[in-house]
């Protein structure tokens, strides 16, 4: 009796998870995310928000069977979805054993670390978007297409922003970025006001995995709103390291003074070593204004600017709202790009944090 009422209590074996490829393997306790687990045993793992809205810890599940403690459907595409992907936030192992793989960076990117930034100038460049100048206390080292953490009185959460310049060898001693206005957003009321203006707050740099892959496949690189930063940073530093691959850019906006940094995009262009072409397109420019460029939803014209690279298959590199990036993963896999060929950053905000909550 005594060994059956022993056997109902007996504390449940840990879960082993084995990341790839690595090769390492976690031990997790009941309850716990693979991402918890990893990180509290020293794992360099892909990760950002932790709540199941920015994707960096998508993780492909090669064994076994996980829980969602939120819907990963909230985040990844169908085709993620499809291709086994999970996110390592939000996933709770149901069985041992587990096996997953996480991407391999593919660059040497910089640890993060704890900075003491100023801002020290903003210009507005789109009704709702500012570039903000910051000024830290010594040089930021970063990859193209990485971006800063910062956190401020009165904020839950740390607030993500991408380096919109290329990188500098020994690390930039000026950052700026590309800010959007968020409706009712503590952070950026303040800013757009001119509260933050020679303010010190403290920030963390650099994180994510969103950066140029190498090899010479064709880049069909789309962007929304504030997303053209961390694409302007990549297609700059591909053009100053003379990368040689065809590439389309579509810029997608509301109306024609949606569009900003027209100057800069155009010396990629011109600096470019293959062909480049940068195609904007309005969804909301009034019908009998002058713009005679393209219309509609940015992602209405992934399958033109495919054509342009002449039965080559392009890599896919998106930055925007959560709607573009998913309608964009389902066009160009349509088209035939794999989904291990598609990279993406994902722009959510504080609201995008509560909804999944």
């Amino acid at each position: 009796m005594l060994k059956f009422f022993g056997s109902l209590f007996k504390s449940k074996p840990k879960q082993i998870v084995e990341i790839l490829p690595q090769g390492i393997s976690i031990e997790l306790n009941a309850g716990q995310t693979i991402l918890e687990a990893a990180l509290e045993q020293g794992i360099a793992y892909p990760h950002n928000c932790t709540v199941g809205t920015c994707g960096s810890c998508k993780t492909k599940l090669r064994q076994g069977q996980v829980k969602a403690i939120s819907d990963f459907g909230y985040t990844l595409s169908k085709q993620e979805l499809d291709a086994g992907y999970i996110l390592a936030c939000q996933a709770v192992p149901c069985e041992s054993p587990i096996q997953v793989e996480i991407p391999s960076p593919g660059a040497e990117l910089p640890p993060p670390e704890a900075f003491q930034a100023t801002i020290v100038a903003t210009e507005p460049l789109t009704p709702d978007i500012v570039k903000v100048t910051v000024k830290p206390d010594r040089p930021v080292p970063y990859v193209a297409g990485q971006y800063a953490s910062f956190t401020a009185p009165g904020l839950p959460r740390a607030r993500h922003y991408s380096f919109a310049d290329a990188p500098q060898r020994t690390g930039r001693e000026a950052l700026t970025f590309f800010i959007r206005k968020v409706p009712g957003g503590k952070f950026t009321d303040a800013l757009f006001s001119g509260q933050l203006t020679g303010q010190t707050i403290p920030m963390n740099a650099p994180h994510g995995e969103f950066h140029l892959r190498g090899g010479n496949a064709p880049m069909v690189c789309i962007v929304g709103g504030s997303g053209l930063a961390p694409l302007l940073s990549v297609l700059e530093d591909a053009r100053k390291n003379r990368i040689r691959r065809p590439c389309v850019l579509l810029f997608g906006a509301r109306t024609e003074a949606d569009l900003y940094m027209l100057d800069a995009i155009r010396n990629v262009a011109q600096g470019w070593l293959e062909p480049f072409e940068f195609v904007p397109v309005l969804s909301h420019e009034p019908e009998g204004s002058a713009w005679q460029g393209a219309r509609g939803l940015v992602t209405d014209h992934i399958a033109a600017a495919c054509k342009r690279f002449e039965g080559r298959t392009p890599e896919g590199y998106l930055c925007g709202p959560p709607g573009m990036i998913d309608a964009a993963i389902a066009k160009l896999t349509e088209l035939g790009t794999p989904i291990d060929s598609i990279f993406y950053d994902k722009f959510t905000d504080g609201r995008d944090e509560v909804q999944a909550a």
